[in-house]
Parts: C-alpha cells; sequence; structure tokens
C-alpha cells in the first residue's frame, strides 16, 4: 500500500475529491485552509493580503497499482492550470490496523 500526499489550491478540492472518488481511492483525510509555498515556482499560500490564497492538502491510501493513475490525473490537473499550485508526494505504508 502506498499514501498519497496532496498539497493543492483550495479550488481544486471538489475535483480532486470527485477523482479519488472515480479512480476507486474511497478513503481520505483533508486539512483545509493551511499555509505554504511551493519549492520551486510556486507563489505563497499564506491567506494574507499580501498573499491571499489558501491552500489545502489530503491524504489518502491506496493500493500500489493505483498510485499511478492517480498521479497522472494529478498531474494533468496542474497542466491545464500550474498557476494555482498542485503536488503530490508518494509514500510507502509500512503497516495499518
Amino acid at each position: 500500500m502506498k499514501s498519497i500526499f496532496i498539497a493543492f489550491d483550495q479550488a481544486y478540492y471538489e475535483r480532486i475529491v470527485d477523482m479519488l472518488q472515480r479512480s476507486n481511492a474511497r478513503g481520505f483525510t483533508a486539512w483545509q485552509e493551511v499555509q505554504g509555498r511551493g519549492t520551486k515556482t510556486g507563489d505563497p499560500h499564506f491567506g494574507s493580503h499580501a498573499w491571499p490564497s489558501i491552500a489545502n492538502a489530503l491524504i489518502t491510501i491506496v493500493d500500489d497499482d493505483q498510485v499511478q493513475g492517480i498521479l497522472d490525473k494529478l498531474h494533468q490537473m496542474d497542466l491545464a492550470t500550474p498557476k494555482l499550485g498542485l503536488r503530490a508526494f508518494v509514500w510507502n505504508v509500512e503497516q495499518s490496523i
């Protein structure tokens, strides 16, 4: 199993949840109104007067064979609207209960 951590502009939230549902990734945990800044080209998401946009984050645990399809769909979203900001990171899940 793998975990996919996704950090994204809040505008993506419903699209990402819908995409996960259609990809048979039922379970997830989401955090709304998180702050951050991308390491490469992303604008800050601080929710401040100077940087008013805000980010969300989500983690889902999926079977190994689901990962690439989900990453491909996320990548397509990011390519379509690169200024919004979307990043995904995959980690191994060693155990679960």
